[in-house]
């Protein structure tokens, strides 16, 4: 995986030297509001029962993003392959760094380093319906509205009965850009 520099960060391989970063973000309830309810998860090994990615440095296919400016952790972006010619775009930053536009900033070179260097046909999205301003940034990437999944859930938190929308681009909607 190489190193990705936009213009306000550079999202580098993850590695163990980032373990304590990812970990902060699962404390923080407001970031994990749309993936948990809000349950800091602050565990150092992964919740074998999460339905969500919980990097601990050592994952293939995340990038730890931090500020090129001073090195400050911004949070994690991921682009992970399904098998299928496809992959799964994910993101969490940390609450401080919400409305500056670095989410879109490193799904943007995500997205692009994905269908330009790795040959992946489609990139596919998901969160919560409520979640507006993650939808915002798939929309912002050119991605549209795929389905809508409404769920069971074991243990339902605010706003899952609205479903877990998907959001896809394939390499010809991403060329026409």
């Amino acid at each position: 995986m190489p190193v990705l520099q936009t213009r306000h960060m550079t999202l580098s391989p993850c590695r163990p030297a980032d373990r304590d970063d990812f970990i902060a973000l699962e404390r923080d309830p407001e970031v994990m509001r749309f993936l948990n309810g809000g349950r800091p998860v602050g565990c150092a090994a992964n919740d074998p029962n999460a339905d969500f990615l919980m990097p601990r440095g050592t994952e293939a296919h995340v990038w730890t993003a931090r500020r090129t400016a001073d090195g400050a952790f911004v949070g994690w972006f991921c682009l992970w392959p399904d098998g299928d010619g496809s992959a799964e775009l994910g993101y969490r930053l940390r609450r401080q760094e919400w409305g500056k536009g670095l989410a879109s900033e490193g799904a943007t070179a995500l997205v692009h380093w994905g269908f330009e260097s790795t040959g992946y046909e489609r990139i596919v999205a998901s969160t919560m319906a409520v979640n507006f301003a993650s939808r915002r940034v798939m929309e912002k990437l050119g991605m549209h509205h795929a389905c809508t999944i409404h769920a069971d859930w074991s243990e339902p938190i605010p706003g899952s009965e609205h479903g877990e929308v998907w959001y896809e681009m394939t390499r010809t909607d991403w060329r026409r850009g």
